[in-house]
């Protein structure tokens, strides 16, 4: 008699309304087993580690563990079998101290009143033990997302999880601490942990896991041993078809007049500071010309995110220039840069881009409400509001049941299709990039890379940051590199290499 799996869900059924986000599902990982699950974004991946964690209730289906059916629907139950989730979209309460957070809900640490410097002393352990490299005592409202991502990590490995379910962990972590965290996992697997691993990136898939399951549309398409299979493989189960990632050597040429010699933007010494007064963007000079596209390259953390900001208006400069268009725009309100061709896609859809509780039709016109033809006279025009929101739900493929669905209720990836749309659709001089396909599948990525490609075809300058090398060599015409701050190198497409970026992104000369 064989062995039955240590987690066993069986004929997992979740709705919202008429909708049917898993369809039936059934997915077995064994004790010591790292285990992918993958798909495009809506499969309903989340979704049924929502119901594993106790988060949803499903409308038929029943979860077993280590032979034995358990009750469904408690997220305090999954935490007494040892059920751990690491979320894709952090679950964690910005105004907290990281051991606040990990303490939340554990009567171990304390009945009443948590021995948070216990607690502290043994996340400090587990930091230092993975590498982790995260302070206990800090906010969490002061950590960067990299940061933060740290943190939901170390508050699974806290709770000593047997079921371990990691929902795109390497999404804003580097290539090095991606390969720490893999360490990690091979660690807990051949501790007996069972590990369900979600991810798009398709090279971790098959560097990390022994089997793979793949959901479409709800239900599950394939489920084969990952070494029996390869990425293009998984790729074309996930779409049901073959895709491809677009390339810069692919794209049309650009449109801007050869004889523009002038940059769409120029940045000249530009400095900022944080709340503390640290220097986080350290005398940056970069410009970008009409119809390119420069990449910024770095380690998260290293003044990038920072550097966007300032540029879009959303961070007050400490010296140096910032010039759009001709314009001197340093201290010039968002909207004055907006008016001069800006467009920007935030790093961070949920914090920075969307209003998720309302619709995809306000949100797509949010920057241009006060503008003909949507508003007049201070009233708002809903015929013309509601023009665009079906206009860019057609344009970027937006799959909803309308203009009117909750953008909070949106699968990741046509969320980011929403931001997309409502940048790319006023036809922007200048795309300021940050992570614009972060957490995405292979099929949302290649639509948001041929969309930035578009714009450079219409003779748009395009700024891309990314921590995603892939990417940055992908789409870059230029590449420059920063290291705590300050740029310490800059490449043509002709002079880049791995190896290169990899020295200067360390801090250390090519």
């Amino acid at each position: 008699m064989s062995t039955p799996p240590f987690l066993d869900m069986r004929g997992i059924t979740v709705t919202f309304g008429s909708f049917v986000a898993n369809d039936g599902v059934d997915l077995a990982v064994d004790a010591g087993e790292i285990h992918a699950l993958l798909g495009e974004n809506g499969a309903g991946k989340s979704t049924l580690m929502r119901v594993l964690a106790g988060l949803l209730v499903p409308a038929a289906g029943e979860i077993r563990i280590a032979g034995e059916i358990e009750p469904l629907g408690s997220a305090h139950e999954a935490m007494r079998l040892g059920i751990g989730m690491v979320h894709q979209h952090f679950m964690l309460v910005p105004t907290l101290t990281v051991a606040e957070n990990v303490c939340l809900g554990l009567s171990s640490t304390g009945r009443f009143i948590p021995d948070l410097k216990t607690a502290a002393a043994k996340i400090r352990d587990l930091a230092t033990t993975y590498g982790l490299d995260i302070d206990p005592n800090a906010r969490i409202a002061d950590l960067s997302i990299a940061g933060q991502q740290r943190v939901e990590i170390l508050k699974a490995l806290y709770r000593g999880a047997r079921i371990l379910v990691l929902d795109e962990p390497t999404a804003v972590l580097t290539p090095q601490e991606a390969e720490g965290l893999f360490r990690i996992l091979r660690a807990l697997a051949a501790e007996g942990t069972a590990i369900i691993f979600i991810s798009h990136k398709l090279n971790e898939v098959m560097a990390l896991t022994g089997k793979v399951t793949v959901l479409r549309q709800g239900k599950v398409v394939a489920t084969a041993r990952t070494a029996e299979t390869d990425a293009r493989g998984l790729a074309r189960m996930m779409v049901g078809a073959e895709i491809a990632l677009p390339k810069i050597e692919d794209a049309p040429t650009s449109t801007a007049a050869p004889e523009a010699t002038a940059p769409i933007l120029s940045v000249t010494d530009l400095t900022c500071l944080d709340a503390r007064g640290l220097v986080r963007v350290d005398r940056v000079s970069l410009a970008v010309a009409a119809g390119e596209i420069v990449g910024v390259a770095g380690v998260d953390g290293n003044g990038q995110q920072e550097l966007a900001e300032a540029i879009v208006g959303l961070r007050k400069v400490g010296s140096g220039r910032v010039v759009l268009a001709g314009v001197e725009v340093t201290a010039a309100p968002i909207a004055r840069r907006i008016a001069l061709g800006l467009a920007h896609i935030p790093e961070d859809r949920h914090r920075t881009a969307l209003v998720e509780p309302m619709s995809i039709r306000d949100n797509v016109v949010l920057e241009r409400i006060g503008d003909a033809p949507f508003s007049r006279g201070g009233w708002i025009r809903r015929d013309a509001v509601a023009g665009l929101a079906e206009k860019v739900m057609a344009a970027f493929d937006v799959r909803a049941s309308g203009p009117g669905q909750s953008v909070g209720t949106l699968s990741g990836g046509n969320q980011q299709k929403v931001v997309l749309g409502r940048a790319l659709s006023r036809d922007p001089s200048l795309v300021v990039a940050v992570q614009p396909a972060r957490g995405l599948d292979v099929g949302a990525t290649a639509f948001v890379h041929c969309q930035l490609l578009a714009r450079r075809a219409a003779g748009a300058g395009v700024l891309l940051v990314s921590t995603e090398l892939d990417e940055i060599l992908a789409l870059s015409d230029r590449v420059v590199v920063m290291f705590k701050g300050a740029v310490v190198g800059e490449m043509t497409r002709a002079a880049i290499s791995v190896e290169r970026l990899g020295l200067m992104m360390a801090g250390r000369a090519a």
